[in-house]
């Protein structure tokens, strides 16, 4: 039986990484598992505590032990930490001893997509084998890189076999806000009901359902879901960056989140590209400067 099935031993846990519940996946009880499912259940405790900032415990715990799921996590964590070039080493060596290692194909895939190597991100992910966490992943790098018919594909291939699968129904949505139309009511939907049920709220569900409302131009509504969600997490950098938006949209001086988002990540990718913007501007702008004559 597949383990991340509706009656496998992991649907929960799986669920609950992927719902953004990080704190109730840490705090799983794996006990009663058995004994093949303990090192999936561990690879994704490991994965929760890295997305809660805590990579340097994360390479503690596994920097001694070997195993190919073990070291592609000990490269993500070496990532976090900002030692990109030795992650990078680390999951490109393990590709090739261990491509066909589920957790090598998407921590890897992960490490590479961020590293700006998608091409060989995609060459991995492109080997699972039922892997709902590769066509994720897959699904988000082909969004990044605006092939929204590729995106397309890959979800309705899944839908074939995986069906009403949670995982599923987030890359349906992904794709569907970057498709609009009718599909932002559709994304709204599934990420409006992850958000409002008690057993699946989270932060990031809130920042999603926030996300869907903006685009149907309910901006009240998405304000109250981000302010929900920051009261959850005052830090939270992806709830902060979508309410700065949110307040340029709605003629708000977003000056003060400006300043807290880079207090909360400084590096996040929606600073860096405000940046390079600027500095554009800043470049086109001294062609225009007015001449005077001596």
């Amino acid at each position: 039986m597949d383990p991340y099935s509706a009656e496998g031993e992991l649907i929960n846990i799986h669920n609950h990484f992927h719902q953004g519940q990080y704190q109730d996946v840490v705090d799983f009880d794996t006990s009663a598992l058995s004994s093949e499912n303990a090192l999936p259940a561990r690879v994704l405790q490991l994965r929760a505590r890295l997305a809660l900032g805590q990579a340097d415990e994360v390479l503690a715990d596994v920097q001694s032990e070997n195993g190919p799921e073990l070291e592609a996590i000990a490269a993500l964590a070496e990532q976090a930490l900002g030692n990109e070039e030795a992650a990078v080493k680390a999951i490109e060596q393990l590709a090739q001893e261990s491509g066909d290692n589920a957790t090598v194909q998407v921590m890897g895939g992960t490490v590479l997509q961020a590293a700006g190597k998608s091409d060989e991100a995609l060459a991995l992910l492109s080997q699972h084998s039922g892997n709902l966490d590769a066509v994720s992943l897959i699904v988000q790098i082909h969004l990044q890189q605006n092939r929204n018919d590729l995106a397309i594909k890959e979800v309705a291939a899944a839908r074939r076999w995986a069906q009403d699968n949670l995982l599923v129904n987030l890359a349906e949505s992904w794709v569907g806000l970057r498709l609009g139309g009718e599909k932002y009511q559709q994304a709204f939907y599934v990420f409006e009901e992850l958000a409002q049920a008690p057993a699946t709220s989270s932060v990031r569900s809130l920042v999603s359902q926030a996300v869907a409302e903006l685009h149907l131009g309910r901006t009240e509504e998405a304000q109250a879901a981000l302010e929900e969600a920051l009261k959850k997490e005052p830090t939270f950098a992806e709830a902060i960056a979508n309410l700065l938006v949110l307040s340029v949209v709605t003629g708000k001086d977003p000056k003060d989140l400006t300043s807290n988002l880079e207090k909360a990540d400084a590096r996040h990718p929606f600073l860096l590209d405000l940046a390079e913007k600027s500095e554009l501007f800043d470049k086109a702008a001294t062609k225009y400067k007015a001449k005077v004559a001596a």
